[in-house]
């Protein structure tokens, strides 16, 4: 059945093409989930009080494969510790060296550098950050790709921003990391690194809808 787009005149049409919907081609395409939005809100966790890690387990991998993770108001529990991500493989935590990533950051100071890695314990979010400091926190986003898949890698892309532990200036990061296995991950974990919990987060995670019509 071919559907048309969104709009407020209907053309006079003598053939099948895409037109206008009707208003019961968006009734059908709602109840179908294929109209109405592409994020689908599958959990939200926060953090007040200090935790060494914050996990999630119910990823709904079997029908998403993309995620999206958001975080605001990262505070570790000690000084200078940053963001990082682990993926649960059938259940079980990878805490191996096997993670690569390579990142950018950028501080208003005008400095530049390129943390990176070809094996390491977990993929870096974003910088290391104050404790100390009123107000200051780290804040980003990752898209996760084909967790659900085992005959796949899974990356990740990252974005964040925050206040540069040591001058207490603004930074961000911007960059990419991967796990590659072939292995059907079907858990995320965010943790502080190397020292010291989450003493304040708030997290929501998204399956990615695929949008499309027939």
């Amino acid at each position: 059945m071919p559907y048309g787009y969104l709009g407020q005149n209907q053309p006079n049409q003598t053939v099948s093409n895409s037109g206008v919907f009707s208003i019961t081609d968006v009734a059908e395409l709602q109840s179908q989930g294929k109209l109405g939005g592409s994020l689908e809100l599958i959990e939200e966790q926060t953090v007040t009080s200090t935790t060494a890690t914050l996990d999630f387990t119910s990823i709904q991998e079997n029908k998403y494969d993309v995620h999206l993770l958001q975080y605001k108001g990262f505070i570790p529990e000690n000084d200078a510790v940053r963001l990082v991500l682990r993926f649960y493989e059938n259940g079980v935590l990878e805490t191996a060296s096997v993670y690569q990533f390579a990142n950018q950051l950028m501080r208003v100071t005008g400095t530049f550098t390129e943390p990176k890695s070809t094996g390491n314990a977990h993929i870096r979010l974003g910088t290391n950050v104050p404790n100390d400091v009123s107000s200051a926190s780290d804040n980003g986003y990752i898209y996760i790709y084909n967790a659900g898949n085992s005959s796949k890698y899974t990356f990740a892309t990252i974005q964040t921003t925050g206040i540069y532990y040591g001058d207490n200036q603004g930074a961000m990061e911007f960059g990419g990391g991967v796990l590659p296995q072939a292995s059907l991950v079907n858990g995320f974990q965010l943790s502080g690194y190397s020292s010291g919990g989450i003493e304040n987060i708030e997290t929501k995670l998204f399956g990615v809808k695929q949008i499309w019509v027939t």
